[in-house]
């Protein structure tokens, strides 16, 4: 029998699974149900936290699924990153407390449209992941902090900088499921600056990506509206 934390991983890669490519969310959810009926019956606080933040993060991949965010619990999402937040910052986990902060920021920022809200979590969490954080959390960290940049401060250069260093994460990373993602969002921040070349081949390469790793269709239905829009326009 694996560890607490085999199976947190277990349960996390099968949300990731059912994101990218599946759908089917059951599996991840029965495991961080018992995980956390298990934490807490064990006391064990910092298990607690990265469960509550995972359930958090499979609402969020549930409401990204459905494409109407207006029917998103963005009240219940918040909660649960909210508590797991608490828990690791008593707890003075620095890589667990920027993950949940970028978790409450996603809230503000994907759920309600809420820059202003989101940017004072994501700043934080930004300073604590390249500090302590794995790759993928530093990684979508300066993703979001690049389509800050790109659709609110509207700073350009900042917005390619924050991106590059997110795609360069991705790679490294090397998990083929997350790398599309971080090559068309470098794509469209080209494509906004006036690189339109540089622009339409990276969005043209993150479809091929995403065909290669075998994305979902709704994953890449987006992804090729958005180049033949983008080809469309001169």
């Amino acid at each position: 029998m694996g560890t607490t934390g085999d199976t947190l991983a277990a349960g996390n890669e099968a949300m990731v699974e059912a994101a990218f490519r599946t759908g089917d969310y059951e599996a991840a959810e029965r495991t961080f149900q018992e995980l956390l009926t298990r934490a807490r019956a064990d006391g064990d606080r910092a298990l607690e936290a990265a469960v509550l933040d995972r359930q958090a993060m499979l609402m969020h991949f549930r409401a990204l699924d459905d494409d109407d965010l207006g029917k998103a619990d963005s009240e219940g999402e918040e909660a649960l990153f909210q508590q797991a937040l608490e828990i690791r910052r008593d707890l003075g986990d620095s890589a667990g407390t920027a993950e949940s902060l970028f978790g409450v920021g996603l809230v503000h920022q994907v759920l309600r449209q809420d820059w202003e809200a989101a940017m004072p979590y994501y700043w934080e969490a930004l300073d604590l992941a390249d500090r302590h954080g794995d790759l993928l959390l530093r990684s979508e960290v300066h993703r979001h902090v690049g389509f800050y940049y790109a659709m609110s401060d509207l700073q350009s250069d900042k917005a390619l900088e924050h991106l590059r260093i997110s795609h360069e994460l991705r790679a490294e990373l090397g998990d083929p499921r997350w790398i599309p993602g971080g090559t068309i969002a470098l794509g469209i921040a080209e494509l906004a600056d006036g690189l339109r070349e540089q622009g339409l081949a990276h969005v043209r390469e993150s479809i091929a990506q995403a065909r290669e790793a075998g994305l979902s269709a709704h994953r890449l239905a987006w992804m090729q509206q958005f180049l033949a829009k983008a080809e469309a326009e001169r």
